[in-house]
């Protein structure tokens, strides 16, 4: 039996632990206990409950008060995760840079991170985005159509993407992505970008970008865009979405060619 002694010598170990993981266990009780409590009482998906908000409170018609609904929703009633609004503003700001004509989304979600790009795209260009959740998907088309985007400005594609990637030149008649957006599964990141190297759509001077690469991470990922020698890249450290104390970063790579 452990004596008091030693259970007492424990304790500021375990408030040091309790702690530091604080933030942890509060996304912890905010992204699993709450949502899946008002999926029970609601019969509503956490994606259909954002929906009905945002249809609510945002003006048709207006992208910027389409996300504003979403980052309140997100913020104040129940966690979702999109880029949010402060990693939103580094995405808004390559968009800009970089005017991109043809650009591919890796999972839409719900729809907040197409609208944010869609609204950022220069005259003539277009936006593929790809969500392999048919549920998701379906929100996400009403969100698209919300904010005023039609399906010359955004196709939304309900795919996996390792089905569509490689059709993405033959059905869809690209020739080059200038900019692509991951934020889909973290270890779909590594086998989508090679897929997308062997494609032949990455040309000089491609951009993509993948957020949620520190948490929860994408460390084969990571290694591999730092040994493959084929980019110019950086991690926009941040924290995450919606959230204080969680250490996140989107990393940005830029296609140098293939060597």
């Amino acid at each position: 039996m452990v004596s008091p002694a030693i259970a007492l010598a424990f304790i500021p170990l375990l408030l040091t632990v309790i702690i530091r993981s604080r933030f942890y266990f509060v996304l912890f009780y905010q992204a699993v206990l709450v949502r899946i409590w008002r999926d029970c009482v609601t019969g509503l998906s956490r994606e259909e409950r954002a929906y009905q908000y945002v249809l609510t409170h945002a003006i048709p018609g207006d992208p910027d008060s389409i996300l504003d609904a979403f980052d309140v929703w997100c913020s104040k009633v129940e966690f979702i995760s999109n880029i949010g609004p402060k990693k939103g503003q580094i995405l808004d700001r390559l968009m800009m840079e970089q005017s991109p004509l043809t650009v591919l989304e890796l999972g839409a979600h719900c729809g907040y991170s197409t609208v944010r790009i869609a609204r950022s795209l220069p005259m003539g260009a277009r936006l593929y985005s790809l969500e392999m959740d048919q549920r998701n998907a379906a929100i996400a088309e009403k969100i698209i159509r919300l904010a005023g985007f039609d399906d010359d400005t955004v196709e939304l594609i309900v795919s996996p993407s390792d089905e569509v990637i490689p059709r993405l030149r033959s059905d869809y008649g690209l020739e080059r992505l200038d900019f692509v957006f991951m934020d889909h599964w973290k270890k779909c990141y590594l086998p989508d970008l090679q897929m997308l190297e062997g494609s032949g759509l990455l040309g000089k001077g491609s951009m993509i970008m993948a957020d949620n690469v520190l948490f929860p991470g994408a460390p084969k990922f990571l290694r591999y865009i730092r040994k493959c020698g084929l980019y110019e890249w950086k991690v926009h450290r941040a924290t995450l979405e919606y959230s204080r104390g969680i250490r996140d970063g989107m990393a940005e790579l830029v296609f140098q060619g293939i060597k």
